[in-house]
C-alpha cells in the first residue's frame, strides 16, 4: 500500500491509502481508510467508510508520503 496526502480543492488535506499509483487514464482517485493528518476520522464523511473515490478535478495535488522503510532508508532531519 502506498500512502498519500491528498490535497482537495477547499478542504483539509487527507490520508488514504493507494493499492498502486493512478494511471493517466484515470478518471477519479481511490483510495481506502481515509483520515486527517493527524490520523484522526475525517468529519465530514459519514462513520464506518472505508473506501473513497474523489474526482480528478476536486484534487489540487498529492503527496506521496515515505514508507517505514523509507523512513528508515532516509532519516528526516529534526528540531531541537
Amino acid at each position: 500500500m502506498i500512502t498519500v496526502l491528498v490535497h482537495i480543492a477547499n478542504q483539509e488535506p487527507i490520508k488514504l491509502d493507494l493499492e498502486g499509483m493512478p494511471s493517466a487514464d484515470d478518471q477519479v482517485l481511490v483510495g481506502k481508510n481515509p483520515r486527517e493528518r493527524t490520523e484522526r476520522e475525517v468529519s465530514w464523511l459519514e462513520d464506518g467508510v472505508v473506501t473513497v473515490a474523489f474526482p480528478w478535478h476536486r484534487i489540487n495535488f498529492i503527496e506521496v508520503l515515505p514508507s517505514e522503510e523509507d523512513a528508515d532508508e532516509f532519516p528526516l532531519p529534526f528540531r531541537e
